[in-house]
């Protein structure tokens, strides 16, 4: 694909513009679901402020953390209860959704109620997952695995694209730099984004200090502003962050978790710099 054809795609999540439009786009939400009424507080907060600044912006949280470190760690409402909340919200706020499915059974009925289904970046070498989200039309978010470089992503890619399913979009969480760390390499991005598709930077994650305490993992929220900033230089469509009101009380990865309370500053400053750069992408 031409940078003049990348420049004109256009790709759009329910009434959302999200490539080829006048700003990047926000996935956004705590990371797992903690309860019903804690999702809808998120969602209608998150949603005031992305109005505010003219940032199309898609819900997100976890109807299950299948891959925690422990075993005895918060997992989330399970698959029916999960829908259930995740349907609610929908109906309470018209925002289009996005969560993650671990299982190719998942698929179908997780499509029936979010718009974007996501492979979590432990699976995106997954065949059967991959196939069946999508074949269920959704638009389908692959996280790429941290032990696989952008160039392989397109075996990812190519495995939806067998479905006659092109609502792809692909996101960069890190890559494994050593033991409990990883890095970012901004040429990934650019890589990424020559596929054709939207390419999101999932900020909070990558700033994650994998199995870091031992029990779970750490963080580096410190770094988050200057990731994000980075990668909006870069050229991004998205920007993948995990907020939290209280993120030292999270129930999951509320060590790299971006507070509530800092989410409006970050995005208007965030929009300086993708004003500069949007007119070259």
């Amino acid at each position: 694909m031409t940078d003049k054809e990348n420049k004109q795609k256009e790709f759009r999540v329910g009434n959302n513009l999200l490539m080829g439009g006048d700003t990047f786009f926000l996935i956004a939400g705590p990371c797992v679901i903690e309860s019903e009424s804690h999702v809808l507080y998120m969602a209608r907060a998150i949603l005031e402020i992305t109005k505010r600044l003219g940032i199309p912006y898609i819900f997100k949280a976890s109807f299950d953390k299948a891959n925690r470190t422990s075993l005895h760690s918060y997992r989330g409402p399970g698959l029916e209860k999960g829908l259930e909340i995740l349907n609610h919200v929908k109906q309470e706020t018209g925002l289009p959704l996005l969560t993650d499915i671990h299982e190719h059974s998942q698929a179908a009925p997780v499509a029936e109620v979010c718009d974007v289904l996501q492979i979590p970046a432990f699976l995106s070498r997954q065949t059967d997952l991959l196939l069946a989200a999508g074949r269920t039309g959704a638009v389908v978010n692959i996280k790429k695995g941290q032990f696989i470089s952008p160039q392989e992503v397109k075996h990812a890619v190519e495995k939806v694209r067998s479905t006659g399913n092109d609502r792809i979009m692909l996101t960069e969480r890190g890559t494994s730099f050593g033991y409990n760390n990883l890095v970012v390499d901004m040429r990934s991005l650019a890589i990424l984004r020559g596929y054709g598709f939207p390419v999101v930077l999932d900020v909070t994650h990558s700033v994650q200090l994998p199995g870091g305490t031992g029990q779970a993992s750490g963080g580096q929220p410190e770094f988050i502003e200057p990731l994000a900033r980075a990668g909006v230089g870069v050229g991004i469509d998205g920007v993948f962050l995990e907020v939290h009101d209280n993120p030292s009380a999270a129930l999951s990865d509320g060590t790299n978790a971006l507070p509530l309370s800092k989410l409006e500053g970050l995005l208007e400053r965030l929009l300086k710099i993708d004003r500069v750069v949007r007119p070259w992408l």
